[in-house]
């Protein structure tokens, strides 16, 4: 299933012709670029890279992150921080990019940045979703569209209902799904750029059926926008899921030729998070054309990659950082209710004062009073 992840700006699909025009235009300008405008280039170098080459990609986040942090940028860090993020979370780091997603998400609420909060919540219940987490995936990718929806914010829309679809096919609420995969189809084709991941999620559902010739024609389709944009990483997944359906379908070689191709690229890509799916479907492919010691080979390649993306320290550490992250959220609640309570002793005590100021007042206008009236009785009692 694919989740998209939202960047701080929005986001274009580009052919790769437009994208290498803007890599030279991104070039130019970073030689002579400074401070701030250095640190946006630089994040915009990690995002015209990220699908085509993510280690060039992450480079560029680590540059901007660390510029950002020496004249303290705190947008420049907030976008670094969520752009190092989505590139340990595409190689399967997910306490990592985790870690880094909660960094962008609280120099977002520092500048009250709404656009780069609903980025930040949307990408941190990417994490929670791939963990099976789904509750607390709900909760931050409701909070996230609610956001979007507010902002009126249509491309990052595109990519929330996607999400949205996700979530509700991991809790079994297949109509509902389907209807959020369609929505986000739909709108990005109004904006001018269809977007393949609905497609793949589509196609993904209609699998689940075992309608595999109508998931591998989405499959396809899908296929067919990832390498028209050039998106490498959208290509592997594409591939990855094609290669599935085949061997649903029970057509092994056909399965094995698109397996294959993906797992060379997701190792080319880095692609952690898919490696551990590839090896287990060509194993059993592999198995079921008779090629037993090809099959237990890549079983043990498989354990071992499944491990490393899925280990109990990589739980146990997202476990800390949402722990972490809660009580940081405890922590402004109590400062905020703490300020409540101090603007509220204030009030009072001004109010206090304000009533004291008025007795006095009456007491000094009564005291005025009484001295002129006993001071005119004084002068009637002489003139008798």
């Amino acid at each position: 299933m694919r989740l998209l992840i939202l960047f701080a700006l929005s986001f274009v699909v580009a052919s790769f012709a437009a994208s290498a025009q803007l890599t030279d235009s991104l070039f130019s300008v970073l030689d002579t670029a400074r401070n701030e405008r250095k640190v946006k280039t630089l994040n915009e170098l990690f995002r015209a890279y990220l699908h085509t080459d993510p280690i060039e990609a992450i480079g560029y986040a680590r540059q901007a992150l660390n510029l950002a942090t020496e004249i303290n940028d705190q947008r420049g860090m907030a976008a670094a921080n969520n752009n190092i993020g989505v590139a340990y979370r595409n190689q399967g780091a997910f306490d990592k990019a985790l870690d880094f997603y909660i960094k962008s998400l609280r120099l977002y609420e520092g500048l009250d940045n709404k656009e780069g909060i609903a980025a930040a919540r949307n990408n941190i219940s990417t994490i929670y979703s791939i963990k099976q987490d789904y509750s607390q995936a709900l909760k931050f990718l409701e909070e996230s569209h609610s956001m979007l929806v507010e902002l009126n914010d249509q491309p990052k829309l595109v990519g929330s209902l996607n999400n949205l679809g996700v979530l509700n096919q991991n809790l079994a609420q297949y109509e509902e799904a389907l209807n959020f995969y369609k929505q986000s189809y739909d709108l990005s084709e109004k904006l001018g750029s269809p977007l393949p991941d609905p497609l793949n999620n589509i196609g993904n559902l209609l699998s689940m059926q075992n309608r595999f010739s109508e998931a591998i024609e989405y499959y396809s389709k899908a296929l067919e926008l990832e390498k028209k944009s050039d998106n490498r990483l959208g290509i592997l997944n594409t591939l990855s899921n094609l290669g599935i359906a085949y061997t649903k379908a029970n057509k092994h070689d056909v399965a094995l030729r698109f397996l294959n191709e993906a797992y060379t690229l997701a190792r080319e890509l880095n692609g952690n998070a898919e490696i551990p799916t590839l090896l287990k479907n060509i194993a059993f492919n592999n198995y079921r054309q008779g090629k037993l010691k090809d099959a237990f080979e890549i079983m043990l390649q498989y354990d071992s990659a499944r491990e490393k993306v899925y280990s109990e320290e990589s739980s146990r550490r997202i476990a800390q950082l949402e722990m972490a992250m809660q009580l940081s959220d405890k922590e402004a609640e109590y400062e905020s209710l703490k300020k409540a309570a101090e603007l509220k002793t204030l009030q009072l005590r001004n109010s206090r004062l304000f009533i004291v100021a008025i007795i006095l007042s009456l007491l000094l206008l009564v005291g005025i009073i009484n001295y002129f009236f006993m001071d005119k009785l004084k002068e009637l009692l002489r003139h008798r």
